[in-house]
């Protein structure tokens, strides 16, 4: 059906993630991919599993039958990220410790995750999305 993309920076995260939770109740599936920002350099992203994750979870969504919303939020470059009091490692909401990060929302809460290890596999996502 259709992904409803959005992205987010560490800056406008606050405000994106508050629309985000605002239009939640309209998608069937609504999901948060934390991943890494793209080095300026080379234009592909500093993290290899994020590299390699994110298309296999596009592709997976994009072949739902229903609504999906995504918020996309960047980490940063590899020092920010690095830096233990980065702001989604501290949120108690996220607990983020690794990148990518794919995390099902619902109702104000994570309902479900799939770590940085094991994000890219299409099986995990669809469960993820399926809420099994």
């Amino acid at each position: 059906m259709t992904v409803k993309l959005v992205d987010a920076t560490i800056s406008s995260f606050g405000s994106v993630f508050e629309k985000f939770q605002a239009e939640a109740p309209k998608n069937k599936v609504n999901l948060i991919l934390f991943l890494a920002d793209n080095d300026p350099s080379t234009n592909l992203s500093w993290c290899p599993d994020c590299v390699r994750a994110e298309p296999v979870i596009l592709k997976k969504l994009e072949a739902l039958p229903d609504d999906v919303a995504l918020l996309r939020a960047f980490v940063g470059d590899r020092p920010t990220w690095r830096n233990p009091q980065h702001p989604w490692r501290v949120d108690s909401r996220f607990k983020l410790k690794g990148v990518p990060t794919l995390i099902s929302w619902e109702s104000d809460a994570v309902k479900g995750r799939l770590e940085d290890y094991e994000a890219h596999l299409e099986h995990k996502i669809n469960a993820l999305v399926s809420g099994n």
